[in-house]
């Protein structure tokens, strides 16, 4: 009998090595599957990759075309730009096929404030009608409020504030297509691009396509968060955005810049999963924020004289993955000390009082003075004097970037021209 009970425990025991052993196989040919990406950035500089062909789409060969570059001029320098037209459209890249744009280079001879917001780039995916892309040209490059500046980060690079460079990888599987349509009154001289792109032999079903979105407000609401993604559906990742602030000279110079982003991620209704704690402290700088120029946080236009700021995060060391849905905002918040809030108040100046803090000795203590759907008036009752932070009205304007596994979107369409460039500063 005891041996009938040796010979079963000994069976179970080989029946769960034997199980845990397929578990563990099949566990580790699907990460190798899954580490199989075609992707170039994922491969050592050293490695052959068989599943890519790859293209570069240049007015010397649009749409890289093979064996079909350098034609026009029996193999010589012969059409190295093109121009377009008031009112015209010009198609950048449009092929058929399944592959992934790696980087894309453009320069243009009118680098004004105007003509980077009136320059409309778009990008559609898998022959779709509505483009993933709808934003200005500048922007969409990382040049806030059309200020060309020199500057080089993850994602984006203008190396002498005469160019424009974005590496944002962006897998595709039917078609791709890019556009850039001139909606000023002026025709655009000359423009040189390359848009370097693969086609590919293999899809990953995890891969998600590129769209960004680009909004301004000249006249932010007090209290009303400005949305820097609004609300979409879908499954994705969050990239990060770009943001230009013209700061409303009525708060005479005072900080603007006490808001704080919020993200509301799938299943977040009234209040956020995600939330920091102030404009410079979300670009990874304090206390209020100069120019600088970093990997994946910067401040490209820090101007006290115009009181214009441009800057920039891309989530990706820290990614921010959504499963159903995501709304991405800021608060239109700013500071100044407690007298000059109240004169503010006095000249009817719109704000609305949020807190005011007050050193008390080693910390400070937070006095709350916001209640929604009311406006306390600072010169009715005796407070602690100190820093007073209010929501206050400002213009405002952003791109977001964000990857999707759709090749479109429901956001709205880039806005007129004439709201993308009213009331912008020239170039100094």
């Amino acid at each position: 009998m005891k041996a009938w009970k040796d010979l079963l425990i000994t069976g179970k025991t080989v029946f769960a090595c034997l199980t845990a052993l397929l578990i563990l196989t099949v566990f580790f040919t699907r990460c190798k599957e899954k580490s199989k990406e075609p992707l170039a950035s994922s491969l050592n500089l050293f490695e052959y990759n068989r599943d890519m062909d790859i293209r570069w789409s240049s007015p010397e060969n649009r749409n890289g075309e093979r064996s079909a570059g350098a034609k026009t001029n029996n193999g010589a320098k012969g059409h190295s730009s093109d121009s377009i037209g008031a009112g015209k459209s010009y198609s950048l890249l449009d092929i058929q096929g399944q592959g992934i744009i790696h980087r894309i280079w453009v320069t243009i001879d009118n680098r004004s404030p105007e003509m980077l917001r009136s320059l409309k780039l778009e990008i559609f995916w898998d022959n779709e009608t509505k483009p993933a892309v709808s934003v200005p040209f500048g922007d969409f490059f990382g040049v806030g409020l059309g200020k060309t500046t020199s500057f080089q980060n993850a994602l984006f690079a203008n190396p002498e504030g005469r160019s424009f460079i974005c590496f944002i990888p962006m897998p595709f599987k039917k078609a791709a297509r890019i556009v850039i349509t001139n909606e000023s009154s002026k025709k655009l001289g000359a423009i040189y691009f390359d848009v370097d792109f693969s086609f590919m032999k293999t899809w990953n079903n995890d891969y998600l396509y590129f769209h960004a979105f680009w909004q301004r407000e000249t006249t932010t609401q007090p209290s009303v968060d400005f949305e820097l993604l609004p609300h979409i559906n879908g499954r994705g990742r969050f990239l990060g955005t770009n943001i230009g602030v013209a700061a409303n000279p009525r708060y005479k110079g005072s900080w603007f810049g006490e808001g704080e982003v919020k993200m509301y991620i799938d299943d977040d209704k009234e209040y956020p999963t995600i939330v920091g704690t102030g404009t410079e402290d979300y670009i990874g700088t304090g206390w209020g924020q100069d120019r600088f120029i970093n990997t994946y946080t910067g401040c490209s236009v820090a101007d006290t004289s115009t009181l214009e700021y441009a800057f920039y995060r891309y989530h990706i060391p820290d990614p921010i993955y959504f499963r159903k849905e995501i709304r991405v905002v800021i608060q239109q918040i700013g500071g100044t000390s407690t007298p000059r809030v109240v004169d503010y108040q006095k000249s009817d100046i719109p704000l609305i009082p949020v807190t005011t803090s007050v050193s008390e000795g080693d910390g400070y203590n937070f006095h709350l003075l916001y209640t929604k759907d009311k406006v306390l008036k600072l010169d009715t009752f005796s407070m602690p004097q100190g820093w007073t932070n209010f929501y206050r009205s400002d213009d405002v304007s952003a791109v977001a970037y964000f990857y999707l596994n759709k090749p479109s979107d429901n956001l709205p369409l880039i806005q007129p021209v004439a709201v993308r460039v009213v009331n912008l500063h020239p170039n100094k």
